[in-house]
């Protein structure tokens, strides 16, 4: 009669070591080499990746020395990697012609993935307005999501900050600032981009995002009619006009038709009215030019007139 538990195997010292020391590295992040076709950008990235000189100085790195900070991905379900931190450098790793490019792996909830995203971003040296804007309000998001959450919200050292608070810290601003900068997000995309790139300055801006979709619309309008920019004084006075529920496009254009101090010296020439004028091929800096030329032309001719 066979014993009983004769058929019984026990692991080795060795193989349950092994074992336990895999289960170890499985959980350690390491660098890996990952295909460039499996990364894809995180979505919702408010950062923009642009084709510029920066980025050509960065294809030139990655071309000679390769990517030196490995980027941060996380597993997508549907199969690939969600790029958390790293899209100019695998941007820069496609133009340079790089088939893989080392990568973090790292498993986060969406929470900790944008917090991540937005504070890697935040150290580059150039950011856009809009995309401060958009990072903080995902960031702010985020936290208060996390807050919401019964094992993120204990706080055994002292009264916890509030998700503006812990925004404001972590970026080196004032809530008061990051509370602003949201603000921007609540323009519509043609005026955003005129903060972008200075047409419209930062302070009119956030005073124009109390206007509604339509009333910005209009503003619009506006400015293209007067062909200026608001000053803060004038941005401020049309948010007014939109609270009492007066903004109507008269009346904006009547206020962007003012004169301000700084431009009470100027003579503006539209550009359709100068085109006439000059061939296709013309730069507005090649139209100032030729003015500026036929202008000093007129003068001397003038003044030998006023000699006889």
């Amino acid at each position: 009669m066979p014993r009983k538990g004769a058929n019984i195997s026990l692991s080795s010292y060795d193989d349950i070591f092994e074992t336990d020391t895999s289960r170890d590295e499985a959980k350690q992040e390491r660098v890996q080499e990952i295909p460039l076709s499996e990364l894809h950008p995180f979505e919702g990235h408010p950062f923009k990746v642009v084709d510029d000189e920066e980025m050509q100085k960065t294809v030139e790195s990655v071309r000679d020395f390769g990517v030196l900070t490995p980027a941060i991905a996380r597993p997508d379900p549907e199969g690939g990697y969600e790029i958390i931190s790293g899209h100019r450098r695998h941007r820069a790793s496609e133009l340079a012609g790089k088939e893989t490019m080392p990568v973090i792996v790292r498993e986060m909830d969406d929470d900790a993935a944008i917090i991540l995203m937005v504070d890697a971003n935040l150290q580059r040296e150039t950011i856009l307005p809009s995309e401060r804007a958009f990072a903080y309000k995902m960031k702010l998001d985020a936290i208060k999501h996390q807050g919401a959450r019964s094992d993120l919200t204990s706080d055994q050292v002292g009264p916890k900050l509030t998700a503006a608070e812990k925004v404001a810290e972590e970026a080196n601003d004032s809530q008061t600032q990051v509370k602003r900068y949201i603000r921007l997000t609540e323009l519509t995309p043609e005026l955003l981009d005129m903060v972008d790139s200075g047409q419209i300055k930062f302070n009119p801006a956030v005073e124009l995002s109390y206007l509604a979709k339509e009333e910005q619309k209009d503003f619009l309008e506006a400015m293209d009619y007067a062909q200026a920019t608001p000053s803060l004084s004038q941005a401020q006075r049309i948010k007014k006009l939109a609270q009492e529920g007066n903004c109507t496009l008269e009346a904006m254009c009547e206020i962007m038709n003012e004169m301000k101090k700084d431009e009470m010296d100027k003579v503006t020439l539209k550009t359709s009215v100068l085109r006439k004028y000059f061939p296709k091929s013309y730069t507005n800096n090649q139209m100032e030019d030729k003015i500026i030329q036929l202008l000093e032309q007129w003068q001397k001719k003038r003044e030998k007139s006023m000699e006889r």
